[in-house]
């Protein structure tokens, strides 16, 4: 195991009714005037912003807000919300929403102390040293943002899909998670939710590093509890335990928890974020395509944790044909994203005919000669890995 420093300092408040404390925690946190941050759609036809703004009218804390942030963020809303944060005087940020918005708000948070381009960061020409403080009210369970210090946000231009990681500065002061306000999500967004959930486990599960033992079956376990309990999230979609072990392990699966000592890989999220970022699909979705296409390729180049995944997490039997087990894996994988509706292959996600050498270029251009820590990938080994998704 790894030397390392797991800091994680947010308040989460779980729960029915939890969104009623809003007003008490922004003003434990020092909130003078807040920017509520959203997207627009459910908070607004569930009437969840209303009672937002209606707890801090009780709490006499003054706020502005900015609606309309999409999914895979752009950065024009974050350009936006700085000026508007600048000019209101604001000092704390609520994010209402999933991850889009929370990214949104954490870019926003790093843009309004700092005199450049809030894309300094993203593009490693800056480090964030300040940012304003911020929480969330957490309605689509997901991205994990509500307890991690990561962003990311698409440079609308360029097509730049690209990422931050400053846990010191942007884990939320606090999260309020309240498994009633996912009741209403399209299957179809549930389902990508978990498909990103699973993601972010395995790009840390999936890795080198010796004697983390611990951290492996904290990841082991948590995808198994997922497994278990997505099929009755998507049958019931009421159904409050199943909805609240949903929503808590996207949370403990992006907060850095699973990932402890180890060299995380996180290709597959990368080769994604090229293809949201080109074709604008759903994250999710597009994760449940890429990653059992670099599981299989990882099969007939590096199978060992592959292997390991295969009997852990699907109790497929242990055999001297480590390769069999880890395509196995993959089919059960497959069929299991499959039967909560979600596409595997890129047809399925709606991209028929994807250029996969503009994709290749893009990615490294954005990362770099090599992507991943479990194997080290470069333009040839991207390039058949995207030809494995077709």
């Amino acid at each position: 195991m790894n030397n390392f420093t797991f800091y994680s300092p947010t308040e989460f408040v779980f729960g029915k009714g939890t969104e009623n404390q809003v007003n008490e925690l922004v003003t434990k946190y020092g909130a003078t005037k807040v920017l509520i941050v959203y997207g627009g759609g459910s908070v607004v036809r569930n009437a969840l912003l209303t009672r937002i703004e209606e707890s801090l009218n009780h709490q006499s804390v003054p706020y502005v807000t900015l609606g309309g942030i999409q999914p895979n963020p752009i950065d024009t809303k974050v350009y936006e919300g700085i000026d508007l944060c600048r000019h209101e005087n604001v000092d704390f940020i609520l994010a209402v929403g999933g991850g889009s918005v929370i990214d949104t708000a954490k870019a926003i948070a790093t843009g309004v102390p700092y005199n450049g381009d809030f894309w300094d960061f993203y593009i490693q020409k800056a480090v964030v040293k300040s940012a304003l403080n911020l929480g969330v009210v957490l309605t689509i369970p997901a991205a994990g943002s509500e307890g991690s210090g990561n962003s990311v946000i698409t440079k609308s231009d360029t097509l730049q899909k690209l990422s931050i990681r400053v846990p010191e500065l942007l884990r939320p002061r606090f999260a309020i998670m309240n498994p009633e306000l996912t009741y209403t999500l399209p299957p179809y967004q549930t389902a990508s939710g978990i498909a990103d959930i699973m993601a972010h486990i395995m790009e840390r599960y999936f890795n080198n590093t010796a004697e983390t033992e611990v951290t492996d079956r904290l990841c082991e376990g948590l995808l198994k509890a997922i497994i278990t309990e997505a099929p009755k999230v998507i049958k019931e979609p009421d159904n409050y335990g199943a909805r609240a072990n949903i929503m808590w392990s996207g949370m403990i699966a992006h907060n850095g928890i699973c990932g402890v000592g180890c060299d995380e890989d996180w290709a597959s999220h990368f080769m994604e974020h090229e293809v949201s970022a080109v074709y604008n699909v759903t994250h999710g979705a597009g994760l449940a395509v890429i990653f059992p296409a670099w599981m299989t390729w990882m099969a007939s180049h590096h199978v060992e944790k592959i292997a390991q995944f295969a009997h852990r997490v699907w109790d497929i039997p242990e055999s001297d044909n480590k390769k069999d087990m880890a395509l196995q894996a993959v089919t059960y994988l497959k069929n299991f994203f499959i039967s909560i509706g979600l596409p595997v292959t890129f047809e399925q996600l709606g991209i028929p005919d994807p250029d996969i050498n503009l994709l290749v270029e893009k990615l490294h251009q954005n990362k770099g000669e090599y992507v991943g820590a479990y194997v080290r990938l470069s333009k040839k080994e991207t390039l058949e890995i995207y030809k494995l998704a077709l």
